[in-house]
């Protein structure tokens, strides 16, 4: 009978918490060893942003829920507890994939209520994550975006956003388009440790590079800054420098924060990597999810004369841009906790 599928030790194959999501079905493929794709069926493209976050924006897309960066520090990560995954490894190799999201965000951009406000792509997981390569989901938002009149900034670590800057170029044309690529580290080394499914530093700076050559200003968002591995002088003093000559429009720096089930997971990492290191982190969040402001201050003393050294200090900006959000950093800092330097 057709109820014998509803009672509550029904398997149906999905995973607990998917089928609210709207899944269709699950797929694993040889290119991406380790991972599986949870595609569903959304209802909504425009997520928007509660009062209290303070951000400079209201809306935000975001095409996929977990990320193969597999970056330790990133703060999205207690996302997956909502759909009962975890935070760890099944954020890094259990994605969720929203394969109907450009045909539901043209339709709501499409209504009259829509007042063609600004919408962030990146601020909860990376839109050019390598999974885009496979569903190519960009290209329909790009052009939803610019035929409403709807302008957008897009934050991202994957060099893939190449493939669609010819696109945004056009769109630029139409709508005011930002673009930023996150930069946390320039040590190779530490990035291939730390953030192992990224592009290399370098391949960011060239994707700096290539976004810039194609009349698109590009800010570099260098956050998170790991404290007692990514925060001393002559580290950021190079990055940032590297960050110039890349033809960068400017700089954002903020300091590594931990909430939820991401702090267990980074400071497992650092237990194993740096064991050092754990008696001062417990020490710097010891009050919570930020750094001691004492820190911040600190921090904010060297890195301010560097980046006007390095010119990457733009001018103020009033726009909800992507410069003024993050991949891997916060989306609601408190006031002795960032250090955005517009």
């Amino acid at each position: 009978m057709r109820w014998a599928g509803q009672v509550v030790d029904a398997d149906d194959g999905a995973l607990p918490g998917l089928e609210r999501a709207g899944l269709v079905r699950s797929v694993c493929t040889p290119e991406f060893e380790g991972v599986t794709f949870h595609e569903v069926l959304c209802k909504s493209a425009l997520n928007r942003t509660p009062q209290a976050s303070r951000l400079p924006f209201r809306y935000t897309v975001n095409t996929f829920r977990g990320c193969t960066h597999a970056c330790r520090y990133c703060f999205a990560r207690p996302t997956h507890e909502y759909l009962d995954l975890d935070a760890g490894h099944d954020f890094d190799s259990q994605l969720i994939v929203k394969t109907n999201v450009a045909a539901v965000l043209r339709r709501e951009l499409a209504r009259r209520s829509w007042s063609r406000e600004h919408v962030a792509l990146g601020t909860n997981t990376d839109p050019y994550q390598r999974a885009e390569g496979r569903y190519r989901l960009m290209p329909g938002i790009v052009r939803a975006f610019a035929e409403s009149g709807t302008p957008f900034s897009i934050l991202t670590k994957g060099t893939l956003l190449r493939r669609d800057l010819p696109l945004l170029s056009l769109a630029a044309g139409q709508v005011d388009v930002s673009v930023a690529v996150s930069l946390p580290i320039g040590d190779p080394e530490l990035a291939a440790r730390i953030e192992p499914g990224t592009p290399s530093p370098k391949a960011r700076l060239d994707l700096v590079r290539a976004v810039a050559a194609a009349g698109l200003p590009c800010h570099v968002m260098v956050a998170p800054v790991l404290p007692f591995l990514t925060d001393s002088r002559q580290h950021l003093d190079a990055l940032f420098g590297s960050i110039a000559a890349a033809g960068a429009s400017g700089a954002t720096v903020i300091p590594l924060h931990l909430r939820g089930s991401t702090r267990g997971w980074f400071l497992s990492w650092l237990a194993q990597e740096h064991p050092a290191l754990m008696r001062r982190y417990r020490q710097l969040y010891g009050r919570g999810a930020y750094v001691a402001p004492e820190y911040s201050r600190r921090l904010n003393e060297r890195v301010g004369p560097l980046l006007e050294h390095h010119g990457l200090v733009p001018e103020r900006s009033t726009r909800g841009d992507a410069a003024g959000t993050r991949c891997g950093s916060d989306s609601t800092p408190d006031t002795g906790a960032a250090l955005t330097l517009f």
